[in-house]
């Protein structure tokens, strides 16, 4: 299995980073992972920014140029881990920006007759690692679940990738946080799946 980890955080010393070591741990560990790539989208200088004029045009995103060595990361990868932290109730603005890039259409999706395209990337499976200062239960109860609303419905179901798994972690800011036992817990997932 090859995995893409996309990390998205501006801090190397924040708990993101830590558990974006234990996704690499864990994967190097598991005898089902081939290889793992990994993008930090601040280290690389990623521009989330997006331009369209007479000589950018949307319908020609999914052959620009520019953003060809990312979409080869993507089809490359069979399962696609991010981890990011959440702020204002959804993921950074640098990751929405990869995604409003990535996810184009005639790349990552097709339009078709009627309401529903055809996906294009199916068979692929997402991890989303998020980690915020609320209480776990925050998005659910606030915000009706719209950071997994946002990503499994309006993004990867879109896109045809069916298998989204989250991990949700609030209390990150609070020493009662069990932030070994989290870790701990993504590490044993990556060590031991298998699809």
């Amino acid at each position: 299995m090859n995995v893409l980890v996309i990390y998205t955080h501006p801090n190397h010393q924040s708990l993101s980073y830590a558990f974006f070591q234990k996704v690499l741990q864990g994967s190097n560990e598991n005898p089902h992972i081939s290889q793992t790539k990994v993008l930090d989208l601040y280290e690389v200088g990623f521009d989330p920014i997006l331009i369209f004029n007479e000589n950018k045009r949307r319908r020609d995103m999914h052959s620009d140029h520019v953003l060809e060595k990312y979409r080869e990361q993507i089809l490359w990868a069979e399962k696609i881990v991010f981890v990011y932290p959440i702020w204002w109730g959804r993921p950074p603005a640098m990751l929405l920006g990869y995604i409003d890039k990535m996810f184009a259409a005639n790349f990552a999706y097709r339009d078709k007759k009627g309401l529903i395209p055809e996906g294009l990337l199916r068979g692929k499976s997402v991890v989303c690692i998020s980690t915020m200062k609320g209480p776990t239960h925050y998005p659910l109860f606030w915000l009706n679940n719209a950071h997994k609303i946002l990503m499994k419905k309006a993004l990867f179901q879109f896109v045809g990738i069916k298998k989204v798994k989250f991990f949700e972690f609030g209390n990150m800011e609070s020493p009662k946080g069990r932030h070994d036992e989290k870790l701990s817990a993504i590490f044993r997932y990556f060590k031991t799946v298998s699809g």
